[in-house]
């Protein structure tokens, strides 16, 4: 344990900071398990519903982004990856 006020200080930002970035990571992945379930499921699952739920994960990821828990790059990779399998399950429902 460190003897320095200014590096107890640290300490307790480090970790702070540490249970807010684990908190903003398992959002995003669990409205990457929500989207994946609505665009995958066996449930028919109507546009706006899944529409919904990726816009949803498009917000948790850009705020993750803009408080730099991930790079903006991986972020953008997302939901570029993501906006395909919705793109592709939209398109099926349209022509289904």
């Amino acid at each position: 344990m460190a003897n320095i006020k200014q590096q107890k200080k640290r300490n307790l930002q480090n970790e702070r900071n540490r249970v807010r970035n684990t908190q903003a990571k398992s959002s995003i992945r669990t409205a990457v398990k929500k989207v994946l379930k609505t665009v995958e499921g066996k449930e028919q699952k109507e546009e706006s519903v899944i529409i919904e739920t990726f816009k949803n994960f498009v917000k948790a990821i850009d705020t993750a982004a803009g408080k730099g828990i991930i790079k903006k790059e991986t972020a953008a990779r997302k939901k570029s990856r993501m906006a395909k399998k919705v793109n592709a399950a939209v398109a099926a429902k349209k022509t289904a």
